[in-house]
């Protein structure tokens, strides 16, 4: 049986799921850089904290530990272990390395005057690390096979170079002015980014829709896989794809044409890049959690929009199950 500590608990998130300040401070909690080293910034390795949680699970938790310790506890290992298979996820894959781990291709996305090659050199680059955060942080509840992967890279790299290689090069030839291919020429990433992201999920996961997800009760109990969770699932992430990268990748090109305005810009071009990295930082560690927020990673339907096999379910108390649960994935 579980300990007992008054304030925590361990198969909830911290901060309220039903409303968006309370998700954005979660996620907030799951995308901090910090977590990478959680030895160094809180004094609480990842090995304390599976230990912490051990204790807690085993009912040998020393009775000095509060609540505040085990939320941090969960803090560390919840941003570096997997909901669905227990294992250690490897940093540059973890949603608390995005921002580090991410910044680098970004800021080569956006670099001024992009060639053909360089298009197709970072658009490469970004979906690999996308699919392999994707991979990462899937649902595991169902197995993924090596030719699911395999096609949604594919899909996901085809997509993004094709996008933006074609923009970028419909910019070059449009009758317009300098000015204005510079500054259309800078927010080109962003649909092709977007419209990648959303292929890679849907073709990688595409086996989900047919063999469903695993769905719980609100006492934990598994009750089996349903394609009807798995639909929702998947849309809810779809929307968050489509939203993820606006801030990465259209906040820094207006915050930079900005800047490049201003008279201490113009006098030391060079701290253009450290500027613009800064930026892309900002807009990673805060932009981040506001889009993967949209929607609770713990998502609910209905018994009613489920498979016959669903309703008129009774919990161990004889209730009416009328909700069933399920991990949304990222």
């Amino acid at each position: 049986m579980p300990a007992q500590v008054e304030g925590f608990n361990p198969n909830k998130p911290r901060y309220e799921q039903d409303r968006f300040v309370g998700r954005l401070r979660h996620f907030l909690d799951v995308a901090d850089p910090r977590c990478l080293m959680p030895g160094a910034f809180f004094g609480m390795p990842l090995e304390k904290s599976k230990a912490l949680m051990e204790q807690y699970e085993t009912n040998t938790l020393p009775t000095s530990v509060n609540a505040d310790t085990m939320w941090l506890a969960k803090k560390v290992y919840d941003s570096s272990i997997h909901p669905d298979t227990g294992e250690t996820i490897l940093p540059p894959f973890r949603m608390c390395g995005f921002a580090v781990f991410g910044t680098p291709i970004v800021v080569g996305m956006l670099l001024p005057n992009p060639t053909i090659v360089s298009t197709i050199f970072w658009q490469s680059i970004n979906q690999t690390h996308n699919a392999a955060v994707n991979y990462s942080n899937r649902n595991a509840s169902q197995p993924v096979g090596v030719s699911d992967i395999a096609v949604g890279y594919a899909g996901a790299v085809a997509s993004s170079v094709g996008i933006a290689v074609g923009l970028n090069q419909a910019v070059k030839r449009a009758k317009i002015s300098e000015p204005v291919r510079r500054v259309l020429s800078r927010f080109v990433p962003y649909p092709a980014v977007a419209a990648a992201s959303t292929a890679n999920m849907l073709l990688m996961r595409r086996t989900e829709l047919k063999q469903g997800i695993s769905v719980k009760d609100h006492e934990g109990k598994t009750h089996g896989v349903s394609t009807h969770a798995a639909k929702k699932a998947i849309f809810q992430t779809m929307m968050t794809r489509l939203v993820l990268p606006a801030p990465l990748l259209i906040i820094p090109p207006v915050a930079m044409m900005m800047l490049e305005k201003t008279p201490i810009f113009k006098r030391f071009p060079r701290t253009r890049m450290p500027i613009e990295t800064l930026v892309c930082v900002g807009a990673f560690v805060f932009g981040l959690p506001f889009a993967i927020a949209l929607f609770p990673q713990e998502g609910t339907i209905a018994a009613s929009e489920m498979e016959p096999q669903y309703q008129n379910l009774k919990d161990a108390q004889g209730n009416a199950i009328d909700t069933f649960y399920f991990n949304k994935g990222l």
